[in-house]
This record gives C-alpha cells, sequence and structure tokens, in this order.
C-alpha cells in the first residue's frame, strides 16, 4: 500500500483490529444506544472556555489537523483514524517539518519507531550516513539497536 514493509504491516494490523466479531458489534451497538441517552455536551477542559462560565466548552481536536494534511496528502489510501493517531504522537514531539524530514530521509511518521529513533538521539540526516557497507537507514531496518547506531556514528565522527 505504501511501499514500506514495516508501514503496511502496521496498516495490517489496524485494520485486523477493527474487524469485530457479532458479539463485539452487538456490545458496540448497546453501548451506543445507552450513550445516545446521554445528555450531549462537547468535551472541553476549563483552559478552553470560549466565553466565561460554565456553559461554553471549546471542542478538543484529537490531532492538528495540519499534521493530518500532510499525512493524507502523502498516503491518500491510509483510514483516517490511523493518520489521526499518527498525527497526535508526532504533534507530542516535533513539528510537521520534522515528521516530513523523517519521511524523506525513508521512514514514515506512521511508524512508531521513528520515535523511538528519534528519542535515542537519531536525526533524519543521520540515516543516509555509512555504516560500513550500509547505511543507518538499513542498519536499522535489519534490526540493529537505534542506540548502537547513534554509538557508532560518534565513534565515527571522533576517529575522522
Amino acid at each position: 500500500m505504501t511501499g514500506d514493509p514495516g508501514v503496511d504491516a502496521l496498516i495490517r494490523q489496524w485494520a485486523a483490529e477493527r474487524e469485530q466479531t457479532p458479539e463485539e458489534r452487538e456490545t458496540d451497538r448497546i453501548a451506543s444506544a445507552w450513550l445516545a441517552d446521554a445528555p450531549r455536551q462537547a468535551p472541553g477542559i476549563p483552559g478552553q472556555r470560549q466565553q466565561s462560565g460554565q456553559a461554553r466548552w471549546a471542542p478538543v481536536e484529537a490531532a492538528d489537523p495540519g499534521y493530518v494534511d500532510a499525512m493524507s496528502s502523502r498516503l491518500p489510501d491510509v483510514p483516517r483514524d490511523l493518520l489521526v493517531a499518527a498525527a497526535g504522537w508526532w504533534q507530542m514531539v516535533g513539528g510537521v517539518a520534522e515528521a516530513e524530514a523523517w519521511w524523506d530521509a525513508g521512514i514514515s511518521p506512521l511508524d512508531q519507531r521513528a520515535l523511538d529513533y528519534r528519542a535515542a538521539g537519531l536525526t533524519p540526516s543521520d540515516l543516509g550516513r555509512r555504516l560500513g557497507p550500509m547505511t543507518v537507514l538499513q542498519h536499522l531496518r535489519r534490526g540493529s539497536a537505534p542506540a548502537w547506531c547513534v554509538a557508532r556514528l560518534a565513534r565515527q565522527q571522533k576517529s575522522a
């Protein structure tokens, strides 16, 4: 679907988790009917009140639309729920430009391993650098630990 085997596996797993048994569908139907009887009130937190007083609340967005738009332009076939979930993670750790830089370097923001790579100290520009006969990205795709790649890059810089 996306050309990245890791992301394709993640999308297949997400789709399989969304398939429901008849019992789960019945449970969801009952829960939806029960929740439909509850009084309607938009979610919000006190800091997001549009006006003074308790009656008005500003709606809470799950993900910044800028992130979702950037991801949906690159992956139009991916379900919106998955894009919103991935965008929610990325907006907590970096900007749209950073997510796109990882993508351009070969790691999709839908692949949550990118967050692990970032936390280990790798940058998008590091993915194209060589560690022996392979690039850092090739090492990561073959299962090398991000910390190992960071250590090797540091050692390579010291010797240069």
